[in-house]
């Protein structure tokens, strides 16, 4: 199978025209040594139906052919969207078939095709975190993915308690499973070359702490907690139950202290405060 290198690219954005920006986030790779890395790193088996969120030129979308993958590709740019399927026609055509593009904001996805048991993307820098809960929380069948995110966004949604950049993006993605890093990428991979550096990150999805009015209720807590991440909860959460007296009594009955602040807190211990004052 023929990968699209460096020229190939450029060749491409020529002919449609494109002009990467930063609105859409774009910064296509152009290296295939990168994109069998990610496609093995994500473990993408013969048969698998793998999501990707924007594809761009199609570099990755031709790795997870290569392996066998079923892709449903997810595009915003309709020039991208409406190309695809044509550079994977004369670079992949015993693979063609197995591509399917949906020209739709990743935001406003409610079901698919075909039901995606892994997700693997280069996402966009400026909505990854977004994108990543959005999809997990609509698309259920979603097992495990590996994304390529800037890498300061991969840090914070693989941090632990304790650490100066856990926050709100840790504490979200951990509702849905675990997450690792699992290695840098060079800016030197992407067309036009990105002024940020770019991380891997593994995910596996574990069973949900509970129901969407839980999730809901505890997203609410985790971003008046992070919201002001320097004062206490019983500060910062006063906005959330009303005031300081309420949080510190909503607090202790979770078994918190009140002085703690909100890095200190481990996912399930903001499951449990949610859990303890749900409707209350």
């Amino acid at each position: 199978m023929q990968f699209l290198g460096p020229a190939h690219i450029r060749d491409l954005a020529e002919l449609l025209d494109v002009t990467p920006t930063k609105k859409l986030g774009q910064n296509f790779v152009i290296d295939p040594n990168t994109v069998r890395r990610i496609v093995r790193v994500a473990e993408v088996e013969p048969g698998d139906v793998v999501l990707e969120v924007g594809p761009g030129l199609g570099s990755l979308t031709l790795g997870l052919l290569e392996a066998g993958a079923s892709v449903v590709a997810v595009e915003i740019d309709g020039r991208l969207a409406r190309q695809l399927p044509v550079t994977v026609e004369q670079l992949a055509p015993e693979a063609s078939d197995r591509l399917t593009v949906v020209h739709r904001d990743a935001l406003e996805v409610e079901t698919l095709p075909a039901d995606p048991v892994r997700l693997v993307a280069n996402l966009p820098y400026n909505v990854s975190v977004p994108v990543l809960l959005h999809l997990l929380q609509r698309l259920p069948t979603l097992a495990s993915g590996v994304v390529m995110v800037q890498a300061e966004v991969g840090q914070r949604l693989a941090a632990q308690p304790g650490s100066k950049v856990y926050g709100g993006p840790s504490v979200k993605a951990a509702w849905y499973g675990s997450w690792r890093t699992a290695g840098q990428v060079s800016r030197q991979v992407f067309w036009p070359v990105p002024n940020v550096d770019s991380i891997l990150v593994a995910f596996e999805r574990g069973e949900h702490p509970g129901d969407d009015e839980l999730r809901r209720h505890q997203f609410a807590i985790v971003d008046a907690a992070f919201g002001q991440r320097r004062k206490m909860l019983r500060q910062s959460l006063a906005t959330v139950f009303g005031d300081s007296a309420t949080a510190s009594s909503a607090l202790e009955s979770a078994g918190l202290k009140p002085t703690a602040r909100g890095e200190e807190l481990t996912p399930a211990e903001f499951t449990a405060l949610a859990r303890a004052t749900l409707g209350g």
